[in-house]
């Protein structure tokens, strides 16, 4: 695109000017900088307080994989409706983990 990086530009604007499919791509790098940092405070968690149950492994391989698939869907298609399945049953396996971790906890 030969895009010059404009600092006194608001944030998101050049980004505007980006195909969608590029778009996509960095959308997806910016959400797994967010909800999967918690999956990996509470998968440390787990390992720290040795509670690594077979639910917790199980979980965490469920999160992992659900998540590489919202990627995928993501980066490639962007189709909003499977990526919001996907979005919500990958919470359901990181809810585990976090119920799991705050009963060895509190």
């Amino acid at each position: 695109m030969k895009m010059k990086l404009d600092p006194t530009v608001p944030s998101g604007t050049q980004m505007a000017q980006l195909p969608a499919k590029v778009r996509w791509k960095a959308d997806n790098y910016n959400h797994l900088m967010e909800q999967p940092t918690l999956f990996y405070a509470v998968t440390l968690a787990l390992c720290f307080l040795n509670q690594a149950s077979e639910l917790a492994v199980v979980a965490a391989w469920s999160y992992v994989v659900l998540r590489i698939i919202h990627s995928l869907f993501q980066a490639l298609f962007n189709i909003i409706q499977v990526r919001f399945v996907l979005f919500i049953l990958s919470n359901i396996p990181l809810m585990i983990m976090i119920y799991l971790t705050a009963s060895r906890v509190f």
